[in-house]
């Protein structure tokens, strides 16, 4: 249900952008505004536009499949304070996953990005740390175990990352995965044993 809340609000907020372009101008993640200007909000409002229909729903398809099932693991594993947590991973993913970006391009005029990839990355790899071996579907249609995709994906993101040549925010694909795969750790450390548990099952 929480999960339904945060793609409903998203979707909401990006399709009036989609005719308000305006928005989209003020409120994109550009790192040399915020710092040199201090537009501080773009930091989280950036995660609630996008830049198509097809950006949009891709994320939110992603999310709510995957932001379903972590709230099922997050009410197993934390009781009544999976609200809370849930609200952290997501909201921590967006103001997380973009620092490299944001030191990488502060002096960058013409960077910017949109888009709730990174919080989106994040809940998949939360999703993975509780069940590892789970299937998932590649481009919906080549099945893997997440743990092999979880590689792959910060394998190319890394990789892309460093090349620079796509609109793409690989930095905060990646850092957003790695907070959601370390928050839940972090939250409690006794996960990390679960985890390996079930990784040593197969």
């Amino acid at each position: 249900m929480l999960t339904l809340v945060i793609v409903l609000v998203t979707s909401v907020i990006s399709i009036i952008a989609f005719n308000q372009h305006s928005l989209i101008y003020k409120y994109q993640f550009n790192p040399y505004q915020i710092i040199n200007r201090r537009q501080y909000s773009r930091l989280i409002v950036h995660a609630f536009l996008h830049a198509s229909w097809t950006h949009l729903i891709v994320n939110m398809l992603v999310l709510y499949s995957f932001g379903t099932a972590l709230e099922r693991h997050f009410q197993l594993n934390f009781g009544a304070n999976w609200i809370p947590y849930y609200l952290i991973l997501y909201f921590g993913a967006i103001l997380v996953s973009p620092l490299y970006s944001l030191y990488k391009h502060r002096k960058d005029y013409n960077y910017s990005a949109i888009g709730a990839s990174g919080a989106v990355s994040a809940v998949v790899f939360a999703a993975i740390f509780f069940d590892p071996w789970n299937k998932i579907y590649f481009f919906m249609m080549i099945p893997m175990p997440g743990i092999v995709f979880a590689v792959l994906y910060l394998v190319y993101s890394w990789l892309m990352s460093n090349r620079s040549k796509d609109n793409i925010a690989h930095d905060a694909h990646f850092f957003g995965a790695v907070f959601g795969f370390l928050l839940p750790i972090f939250l409690n450390p006794n996960l990390f044993t679960v985890f390996i548990h079930h990784l040593l099952e197969r």
